[in-house]
């Protein structure tokens, strides 16, 4: 699909302290990348730097390879909802829309009352933003940063603080904003069952510092479960194995890692005693996702 965003070692320091230090990550084109990491682990000073509303102490980021500090041409790509959508009380959300729509020099009323009825605001009528609930106001802010048709967009924990009916209707937005829209989007969040919910690729920082970069399936293969065996012919036993259909394991050291069917255990050993193979020493090993973040940022809570 091709890489949109790309950020190389990028590095924000206030004195001597490094919110951001040496992160490079990098997004596709048409993918949500699920920013993941605790409060004040970085996120979201990362995403302004990229929104061009902070400025790297060092490192750049690129978007379709063209510096995005230099170039302005590129800005225009990004759509960014960072901490509370920055609205007017006190002004409908047609309004607020066509606030933003005059700043970008956009007059296309019909197009801002499409942008309403895509995040389900188009019924709201003369309501002031005021009286909108907190996941009303996520879908306005969400709306306000799709004005200017952007081919990225930044969302910083657009989840939080709502209730299961805004959270299921935000990730559904986000969910045809990709699919519909075709925008490549990066999220972060601190709660990592949600973000597992709409990401494709995910990128864990934690005190500022890029932990791991992978794909949904990359993470979760690092998560699977997985068979040790400590057999009296490792060899023989590894000749077994692929007889029973199971390729996916090595030798290490002096054990057999089985990497699938690990939940097949006691086949596995039947199949070797017929075998006149001893099993000296079996165990199942495995993690979740939050056990494999936890893993990494070496903590028991991410809240």
């Amino acid at each position: 699909m091709g890489i949109i965003l790309e950020t190389d070692k990028i590095t924000k320091a206030y004195g001597g302290f490094l919110a951001v230090n040496q992160v490079s990550i990098h997004v596709e084109r048409g993918e949500v990348y699920g920013l993941i990491g605790r409060n004040g682990a970085g996120k979201t000073t990362l995403l302004k730097m990229i929104a061009n509303l902070a400025t790297p102490t060092s490192g750049t980021y690129s978007i379709y390879d063209a510096n995005g500090q230099k170039s302005p041409s590129m800005r225009s790509k990004i759509g960014v909802l960072i901490e509370d959508p920055g609205v007017f009380q006190n002004l409908n959300a047609f309004q607020n829309l066509k606030a933003k729509a005059i700043a970008a020099g956009i007059k296309n009323d019909r197009y801002l009352n499409d942008l309403l009825a895509f995040v389900g605001l188009y019924g709201v009528g003369k309501k002031p933003v005021k009286n909108f609930s907190l996941g009303m106001r996520q879908r306005l802010g969400i709306a306000i940063a799709m004005v200017n048709d952007p081919e990225l967009m930044l969302l910083d924990e657009p989840i939080n603080g709502l209730d299961p009916q805004g959270i299921a209707e935000v990730r559904n937005l986000i969910h045809r904003l990709c699919v519909e829209k075709h925008i490549s989007i990066i999220i972060s969040s601190h709660i990592l069952e949600e973000l597992s919910k709409v990401a494709n690729r995910y990128g864990i920082i934690h005190n500022g510092v890029l932990m791991a970069e992978a794909t949904n399936e990359e993470l979760l293969s690092r998560c699977r479960p997985r068979l040790f065996l400590k057999t009296s012919d490792n060899d023989a036993a590894s000749a077994v194995l692929r007889e029973l259909g199971i390729n996916d394991f090595s030798v290490v050291d002096d054990h057999i890692e089985v990497r699938e069917r690990a939940q097949e255990g006691g086949a596995i050993s039947m199949a070797l005693a017929q075998k006149g193979i001893q099993t000296l020493e079996m165990r199942t090993e495995g993690q979740s996702v939050e056990d494999y973040y936890f893993h990494l940022t070496g903590g028991a809570s991410y809240v």
